[in-house]
């Protein structure tokens, strides 16, 4: 019976490794449609401000509870680099680059620079090889990209304030990932976070002083404010730090493609931002360049 019962656990777990990659595109895209939500009540650096500080005190609540341990002293300024690059750096660029009227898919074209991003840097500072048909995968990705959100970049949408925020977005994902592979492999994902989110509220305070602390606490942003904090900064990040532990940086950072398609689609739904055709046969371009960046030919 235990054998039983540990085999039925161990295609559990696999079933769960198996789902991480859709449920991390799938909860990724909800950020750009909580920051848009949220953001109507909100000043952006506020808004991070009270989104880390929630999430640190959740996580050590949690920590407390299951007696995680903390990560030694010489491990704390790479855990908070780590955690401004992915947090302050990334999260701020793209609440920037919304405030200022960028749209959501727009913001997500830009974020889906990141995986072409990765690929050229994870050579140099991982030692990934990338091979021929991954490179080619990414180009279609990111051509897949492009035809998601054309309609809009063709609209003139957005400012180039706002442009170049949603750019710095994918720089700073992309310094978070590759940084977060080489030196936060190991760490324990829930006090290590802890240390990572502190540290970008500290970052992120002094903006939010100077916005005069912002923040009218309507529903709408209530709501925002708890699906970003639970759903994303804890569950999603927690989905994102596993899958570049077991996975290359590339092969991880590709699952960015997959998400302003998704964006698209929950901003129709939600906002009632238009779908046009184009958007669809972007779709089909970027779940063909995922395979090719994540195909692994099997091994005897």
């Amino acid at each position: 019976m235990d054998d039983k019962k540990k085999q039925e656990n161990d295609r559990g777990m696999a079933l769960f490794y198996a789902s991480m990659p859709a449920l991390f595109v799938l909860f990724w895209s909800t950020g750009f449609i909580g920051g848009k939500l949220g953001l109507q009540s909100a000043a952006p650096f506020t808004f991070l401000l009270l989104r880390f500080l929630i999430v640190a005190a959740v996580l050590w609540v949690v920590a407390w509870i299951w007696r995680a341990p903390w990560p030694p002293r010489r491990a704390l300024l790479p855990l908070a680099i780590g955690g401004v690059l992915v947090h302050a750096g990334y999260l701020g660029a793209t609440f920037g680059a919304l405030s200022v009227g960028v749209e959501a898919g727009v913001s997500a074209l830009m974020a889906g620079l990141q995986p072409v991003l990765t690929a050229v840097f994870a050579a140099p500072f991982l030692g990934e090889r990338v091979t021929a048909r991954q490179w080619a995968g990414l180009a279609l990705g990111f051509f897949g990209v492009t035809l998601v959100v054309w309609e809009k970049l063709g609209l003139g949408l957005g400012t180039p304030l706002g442009m170049g925020f949603a750019f710095l977005s994918a720089v700073f994902m992309t310094a978070g990932t590759l940084w977060q592979k080489k030196f936060g492999g190991a760490m324990d994902l829930r006090t290590g976070s802890i240390v990572q989110f502190l540290a970008s509220a500290v970052v992120v305070a002094p903006l939010a002083w100077m916005e005069g602390f912002r923040v009218e606490w309507t529903p709408s942003f209530v709501f925002a404010l708890g699906w970003l904090c639970l759903v994303l900064s804890v569950g999603t990040i927690t989905i994102l730090f596993v899958l570049i532990r077991r996975g290359a940086a590339a092969e991880v950072a590709s699952l960015f493609f997959l998400v302003p398609p998704t964006t698209a689609a929950l901003a129709w739904l939600i906002f009632g931002e238009r779908l046009a055709a184009i958007s669809l046969a972007g779709t089909v371009f970027v779940v063909i360049a995922v395979a090719m960046v994540t195909w692994k030919p099997r091994t005897a």
